[in-house]
């Protein structure tokens, strides 16, 4: 099996509003975000790609758009949006464009990641 990985990054805000008031994850905060998406296949392409990192211009063009400088609840009409809910949103925009898709990590902070791997 052969694993390719590329990383995008954005600044957003947040706010998981379901948590009780005294943890801070309940406040209005923001990250600096780190979204990693893998994609695989057991055969490389006529080129020797698993996907030319080029076709995935639209992903970046998507977060650009849509994720950066934004509030994810507001993008995602969600009270909950956690990295672990936007590993998913994200695995599942990029699976309908490319099916090698295999997973997306989703990092706020230089020590935390939360994974969507089917």
């Amino acid at each position: 099996m052969y694993r390719i990985t590329k990383e995008f990054h954005f600044s957003a805000s947040h706010q998981l509003s379901a948590l009780p008031d005294d943890h801070p994850c309940a406040r209005l905060h923001g990250h600096n975000y780190i979204a990693e998406v893998e994609l695989a296949a057991d055969e490389l392409d006529e080129n020797g790609f698993v996907i030319d990192y080029r076709e995935l211009s639209p992903l970046k063009i998507w977060i650009d758009e849509m994720l950066d400088h934004r509030h994810l609840n507001d993008v995602f009409g969600h009270d909950m949006v956690t990295s672990e809910f936007m590993a998913k949103a994200i695995y599942d925009f990029c699976l309908a464009r490319w099916p090698q898709t295999s997973a997306v990590r989703i990092s706020e902070t230089p020590k935390t990641w939360a994974e969507y791997r089917p």
